[in-house]
């Protein structure tokens, strides 16, 4: 399946249905990431729900430390 992740154009595997396993498919999964799909910001708590599908526009954001 094809989606448009941070701006750039990234195939992966048809079985992946949520945000959640697109993050383990990613190695994103033990991160805290703030993730939008098609404009909306998806709640921690609902990325296990949040279905992804063909062409979806998916903006991934982590927090890094530093000083």
């Amino acid at each position: 399946m094809k989606l448009m992740i941070n701006g750039e154009e990234v195939m992966v595997p048809n079985t992946l249905q949520s945000i959640t396993d697109l993050l383990k498919h990613l190695n994103l999964h033990d991160q805290v990431v703030i993730a939008e799909v098609n404009e909306d910001i998806i709640d921690n708590q609902k990325q296990r729900e949040t279905q992804i599908k063909e062409n979806d526009k998916i903006e991934l954001v982590r927090f890094v430390g530093g000083g």
